[in-house]
């Protein structure tokens, strides 16, 4: 990794290269290792997105200098975006379903963006529908879309998974790792498919998700507390391709909010929801291959802490599960 110890000139050259570390908790056998994308300037695997697509959609003319991003999101991408698009000058405006945290709202509209909330009742496809509507009010504006967008996962392909392969010499077993968009997943599983087709490729969501759909399985749709992962609509992920998945790991909130306070209190890593399911699911696959359970071509699962959890404070991820929950 480069150790980035001369100057550079623009924040978003502080992107990507973040640090691989182990999970204690894994087996000792099959070790679990964690990308930490807390380390990103925004403080968040989004930063990767805003920063690669914005970059492409400028050099293929999509939009042009001065012009707006919109973008419907629950925060982590809006932030990325907003740090790249403050570089590359370009105005941003997001779309942002009310339940989303409210951290993540003041950081965008600190780095200089709009934010316009829609009602959380409505879903993300409101937010999709309202980003478009926008945008189409607009000379030279564009919606990136994140959930739709091949350049979401092509930023995986084309950052993050070169930067664990560097780190483990090749030596990936299994990819686990939850699903919002799918564009992490979908890039890693491209990414590591074409290495090594025998890789484990395991997704991740919160017990009340429908990811399960995909493969033709009834889900009831439930609340839940996890953020950044999941969907309630399978029409809205463009991106994800069941035929690239070996299973679905599906999390309770109960045990994500477990993991998330022994991550701190045993670890050191102060994570939030999404990175605790994945830390869960990940030593779940681990300890079947330990068992002789699952034959991979590597006794090694990787996995991704997307953001921290320092914008989840007032919701109480550190607080009784009761009181998270409420």
């Amino acid at each position: 990794m480069n150790p980035r110890r001369e100057p550079i000139s623009s924040v978003n050259e502080t992107i990507g290269e973040t640090p691989l570390v182990h999970v204690h908790a894994a087996p000792d056998d099959v070790p679990v290792y964690t990308k930490l994308e807390s380390f990103n300037p925004g403080a968040s695997i989004k930063d990767r997105i805003g920063k690669y697509m914005l970059e492409r959609m400028l050099e293929r003319g999509d939009i042009e200098p001065g012009g707006t991003i919109i973008e419907p999101t629950a925060g982590n991408t809006g932030i990325g975006i907003a740090i790249a698009a403050g570089q590359l000058d370009l105005e941003a405006v997001f779309v942002v379903p009310e339940r989303f945290s409210v951290e993540k709202q003041q950081l965008m509209r600190a780095l200089g963006a709009d934010v316009i909330n829609t009602p959380s009742e409505e879903g993300m496809g409101y937010a999709i529908d309202r980003a478009h509507e926008l945008a189409a009010e607009l000379d030279n504006a564009a919606v990136p879309q994140q959930f739709s967008n091949p350049l979401n996962t092509e930023t995986h392909r084309e950052t993050t998974a070169p930067e664990i392969d560097d780190a483990l010499d090749g030596e990936i077993g299994a990819v686990v790792v939850g699903c919002g968009t799918g564009g992490t997943l979908m890039g890693l599983a491209e990414y590591f498919l074409e290495h090594d087709p025998d890789t484990h490729i395991v997704a991740v969501e919160p017990e009340g998700s429908a990811y399960r759909e995909f493969f033709g399985e009834d889900v009831d749709h439930e609340a839940y507390k996890t953020e950044g992962i999941g969907t309630h609509d399978i029409e809205t992920n463009d991106l994800f391709d069941p035929e690239l998945i070996d299973a679905i790991e599906t999390v309770p909130d109960r045990e994500t909010h477990e993991e998330m306070s022994r991550l701190a209190a045993e670890e050191g890593h102060l994570v939030a929801s999404s990175s605790a399911a994945n830390s869960v699911a990940a030593r779940a696959v681990a300890q079947r291959i330990d068992r002789g359970d699952l034959d991979v071509p590597y006794d090694s699962v990787v996995t991704i802490f997307p953001d921290s959890a320092e914008r989840y404070l007032s919701k109480g991820v550190y607080r009784s599960y009761e009181e998270w929950e409420s």
